[in-house]
């Protein structure tokens, strides 16, 4: 029997808790799919937006695809703007959001992911100010000021979800281990008593239990995958760690199709 993480009845409890709510209030189903189409375009977008920053930077160095680069670079620049549009009411989602997670029975989960929620919203506010500014409502906007503000609340959303992600990795990493060890307690032969016990030591040990634990959860890895490649966007801007638009465009193309690949599949969306 598989073993679950903790909080998983409480995550459980809430689904059915949804579920049977939307069979007595039918009009949550149109919502949620109106929800779902703008999440699957939006992502569709970000995706587009991504692979252009990759290929203009691949094939700017060439002077004859200067008029494609710039043609990329628009594309880019439109695809980035349409998604601010599609993110307008990702505010109240996003509180929304911290406000079912105050409810989590264990206290790491509870905190990492109502902050990473709030600063969700911190973020998304600041990004409708930007897009008011881009369509020029409100011209008198400092726009590198709520920029700087919109990019550190999405690190700290980030980081959150990234503690989040490791106390998960923790918790399974401490009950393979407990396993190993009441496996080798059955085990009257010494000699494969010392090659078991060699497998939970050392670095080796580490990253074998590691490797297991993440391909046994691929929720779990795709939310890691997905969290990492997006530091890369906030590490350049903040000047934390320099890189270049080719890396920013690769990660975000990469965080973009497990994003889409967990709309098609909720099942391996990780679960909060």
């Amino acid at each position: 029997m598989a073993e679950e993480s903790p909080g998983d009845a409480a995550r459980h409890a809430q689904t059915s808790f949804c579920l049977s709510r939307c069979k007595t209030q039918r009009r949550c189903g149109p919502q949620r799919r109106c929800r779902t189409r703008n999440r699957t375009v939006s992502a569709f977008m970000r995706a587009t937006q991504y692979t252009c920053m990759l290929l203009s930077y691949v094939i700017e160095r060439n002077a004859d695809n200067e008029k494609l680069v710039l043609k990329l670079k628009q594309l880019e620049s439109s695809m980035s703007s349409g998604r601010k549009m599609f993110r307008l009411g990702n505010v109240v989602h996003a509180l929304v959001a911290a406000r079912k997670t105050t409810e989590l029975p264990e206290v790491l989960p509870r905190i990492c992911l109502t902050a990473s929620n709030l600063t969700r919203a911190l973020y998304f506010f600041c990004d409708t100010v930007l897009w008011l500014k881009n369509v020029g409502l409100q011209s008198d906007i400092n726009k590198a000021k709520w920029q700087n503000w919109a990019t550190k609340c999405y690190y700290f959303s980030l980081l959150m979800n990234l503690a989040r992600d490791w106390y998960e990795v923790s918790w399974r990493l401490e009950q393979a281990v407990q396993e190993e060890k009441m496996k080798e307690n059955c085990f009257w032969d010494e000699q494969h008593q010392q090659l078991n016990s060699s497998k939970c030591n050392g670095l080796h040990g580490f990253l074998f239990l590691l490797f297991q634990i993440l391909r046994s959860h691929p929720p779990l890895l795709l939310d890691m995958v997905k969290n990492l490649c997006d530091l890369s966007g906030p590490l350049d801007t903040l000047g934390i760690y320099k890189t270049n638009p080719g890396v920013i465009g690769f990660c975000g193309l990469l965080s973009s199709l497990v994003g889409i690949l967990t709309l098609a599949s909720p099942h391996l969306k990780l679960k909060e």
